[in-house]
């Protein structure tokens, strides 16, 4: 990193916070700056693996998203925005050095009344990752076309995006504003030109260092596909200096763990921590006082998972999934059973829901003890 280019982006990074904190009342400073490094993180993609997405959602309308997603338009690269698209449409925009994919109103494609948009979805997922194309066939050269897929995008809606989406983002948390929080009206005849500027001058500095945040290999504060997401954001810092590297961190670690206590979890990993739950003060439970003491856990979907609720072949169906089967177990006392041993959960829990914190009272529990039937 050059000693003349680091105050440079660093003092530009301030400018497009201040921009952004002018139209929007953002969640917290964690964000703000995530957002931030996103845009910026937009000029360089040629240099990116992963090209990050951004989610930007509410719980109801009035919050702000479009607003921030009119602020994004104006600054990242090459912006292509739209209210929908067809998947053919949106194939055939990616490009080499691709736009910038914008949705507004995502809930329309992604909501619970939205219908199947799987392709969409499938082509937003490929593309996070860089040689990922698509594959089609053209009968009229009788040739197989490869069509890229790599582009960053950003949505915008009422509502979570599908879990796929989200596992790929940076999930900004949009709220209505408060009494007392005021920003300024966003014109876009009169306020999109200056952003316009600031987003060449971003494109100027972080362009012409290409090679440079291609090898870039940033310590990550976090890991996995989190570390995918955030490592092009985190390099953008580090090349900027000043405070940015430690705000970047800090962000990658307050949004990622926010994801993690706020997001929606599978069916097998609900259940996974709900069995934990039932296992309270036992070795072993039989498979109908696992389900019954399932299904009677307030707030959980196992009352209502099928007609009758959650049934023993669905319940052993979701667990083989993680290698967890019944056997046949007895009882002292009751005879022989149909059920479940605790042992059996414990490489899953490791592996799926290894936060015990809340379970730490039912390790070494409990007095049921039970053996496998010989």
């Amino acid at each position: 990193m050059s000693t003349t280019t680091a105050p440079a982006g660093a003092e530009l990074l301030a400018t497009l916070h201040a921009a952004l904190t002018r139209y929007v009342v953002m969640p917290c400073e964690h964000t703000t700056n995530a957002v931030v490094l996103w845009i910026a993180a937009s000029h360089a993609q040629p240099a990116w693996a992963h090209a990050p997405r951004l989610v930007i959602r509410a719980p109801e309308r009035r919050c702000g998203k479009s607003r921030l997603l009119d602020v994004v338009e104006a600054t990242c690269h090459n912006p292509l925005i739209t209210v929908n698209a067809s998947p053919a449409a949106v194939y055939r925009s990616v490009t080499a050095d691709p736009p910038v994919l914008l949705v507004d109103e995502a809930d329309t494609i992604f909501g619970p009344k939205a219908g199947d948009h799987e392709d969409l979805r499938g082509l937003y997922n490929a593309g996070h990752q860089r040689g990922r194309p698509a594959l089609r066939y053209d009968a009229s050269t009788q040739k197989v076309v490869t069509i890229p897929t790599f582009a960053m995008a950003a949505f915008a809606g009422i509502g979570a995006m599908p879990d796929t989406i989200e596992d790929r983002a940076v999930v900004v948390h949009m709220r209505r504003r408060a009494p007392g929080e005021r920003v300024a009206p966003y014109r876009s005849r009169r306020d999109r030109a200056p952003l316009r500027a600031l987003a060449e001058a971003l494109s100027e500095w972080l362009r012409a260092d290409l090679d440079t945040l291609e090898k870039a290999e940033p310590a990550m504060p976090v890991e996995d596909r989190a570390a995918d997401t955030w490592e092009p954001l985190v390099a953008v810092a580090d090349h900027a200096g000043g405070d940015w590297p430690a705000r970047a961190r800090a962000a990658a670690v307050a949004l990622t763990q926010q994801a993690a206590d706020t997001g929606e979890k599978s069916d097998g990993v609900r259940l996974l921590v709900d069995c934990r739950a039932a296992f309270s003060g036992a070795f072993a439970l039989p498979t109908t006082e696992l389900l019954n003491r399932l299904r009677a856990m307030p707030e959980s979907p196992w009352g209502e998972y099928g007609p009758a609720g959650l049934s023993a072949m669905k319940l052993g169906s979701l667990l083989r999934e993680y290698d967890i089967r019944s056997t046949t177990i007895r009882f002292p006392g009751a005879g022989q059973a149909k059920g479940y041993q605790r042992a059996d959960f414990a490489d899953a829990w490791g592996r799926y829901c290894p936060d015990t914190s809340l379970f730490d009272a039912d390790e070494g529990g409990g007095a049921v003890p039970a053996v496998p039937a010989s």
